[in-house]
């Protein structure tokens, strides 16, 4: 499968970059549900080679820092930056190093790092103030490319998200749903909207209340959330995205770790598993619906991360279904979970 660079590259000034790719990008966009005058469209980010949409980013970003003869790539991250940093810096050959805030990372993301032979350098702080140091290193050495969203490259290659939309509608969605952390992904995509053609749509930013800076105005010095991919209090593309927001009409919504967690079961139970911040996306459409504020027409939403990125938040709303049985016993084991209501079954 061709990746982002190939199927884009006159989008993407990449004129004569080899590109650094796992075949990224060419996400499924799903049909989920229509509400009223509301078509609801879900963009599953997780089918990534990592498992996130960072890779879409990541592929630009390395695929320059090599072209430009980087000697090794340095991040900040709570797990996804981490984990699509080493695989496409491993591609390329190149040393990736992490920087992370001690105790606030999943260990399913920390092991995808881990296995591309990442170096983890942990610190006291959130993500804001292990972004804050390694900006600073890359500012005062050539020798380590940043690849954080606050290199312009990545937010490039973030921007293919919405030519994929366009292509596969044919026209840019009425409204665009995404999860909002570091703030990146939300001005890709306006961008990539402008940048393709066939329209802009009214641009809806999510985050979790406990982490909602671009909501109250106001940056959080300890942003606490569920949702660990969006767990930031200083957005770095702050200004940017407002400004996607403004200039689409758009607006910014905080929903609670309650909503976030209701919302990726319901996800869970139509058959898409996806981690909190992706479906902070969806709690926010949903609470939309629930005051009677849901627009009109299309609403995609971009869900980041794979659920297999956290596997300890869905135990706080899992419950399990095992039964013992054996060969002899297994119909009349069928029969009665079945007729006592303890399997559901789709009609």
């Amino acid at each position: 499968m061709r990746g982002v660079i190939e199927r884009y590259r006159p989008y993407l000034d990449l004129a004569d970059t080899p590109a650094v790719t796992l075949g990224e990008g060419s996400t499924p966009l799903i049909s989920w549900a229509t509400w009223g005058t509301t078509d609801i469209f879900l963009k599953l980010e997780g089918t990534n080679p990592t498992g996130s949409f960072k890779d879409r980013g990541m592929t630009v970003a390395i695929s320059v820092a090599r072209q430009q003869g980087a000697q090794a790539v340095i991040c900040a991250s709570t797990g996804n930056t981490a984990a699509s940093a080493a695989a496409y810096a491993a591609r390329a050959g190149l040393p990736a190093f992490v920087v992370a805030p001690r105790g606030q990372i999943t260990q399913e993301k920390m092991l995808q790092a881990l296995v591309h032979q990442a170096t983890f350098l942990t610190v006291d702080g959130n993500f804001d103030a292990a972004l804050a140091m390694v900006r600073k290193v890359a500012e005062r050495t050539s020798l380590v490319t940043l690849v954080n969203s606050v290199n312009p490259w990545r937010l490039r290659g973030q921007e293919t998200g919405a030519y994929e939309i366009v292509d596969d509608l044919g026209r840019a969605p009425d409204s665009l749903v995404l999860p909002v952390g570091n703030a990146g992904n939300i001005s890709a995509y306006f961008q990539g909207f402008k940048r393709y053609g066939h329209g802009v749509p009214r641009m809806l930013g999510i985050q979790a209340q406990g982490s909602s800076p671009l909501v109250s105005g106001q940056d959080v010095e300890n942003p606490e959330t569920i949702a660990s991919a969006i767990r930031i209090g200083k957005p770095a593309s702050k200004h940017l995205a407002v400004k996607a927001v403004a200039e689409s009409g758009g607006a910014f919504l905080a929903v609670s770790d309650d909503e976030i967690l209701d919302a990726q079961r319901e996800l869970a139970a139509g058959g898409v598993f996806v981690e909190p911040a992706s479906a902070t996306a969806y709690a926010g459409i949903k609470r939309l619906k629930a005051q009677d504020m849901l627009p009109d027409g299309i609403v995609a939403a971009i869900l980041t991360g794979t659920g297999l990125k956290d596997g300890h938040t869905p135990l706080k709303w899992t419950q399990a279904k095992t039964e013992s049985t054996d060969a002899d016993r297994l119909e009349e084991t069928l029969r009665t979970l079945l007729n006592g209501g303890a399997v559901h079954v789709a009609h």
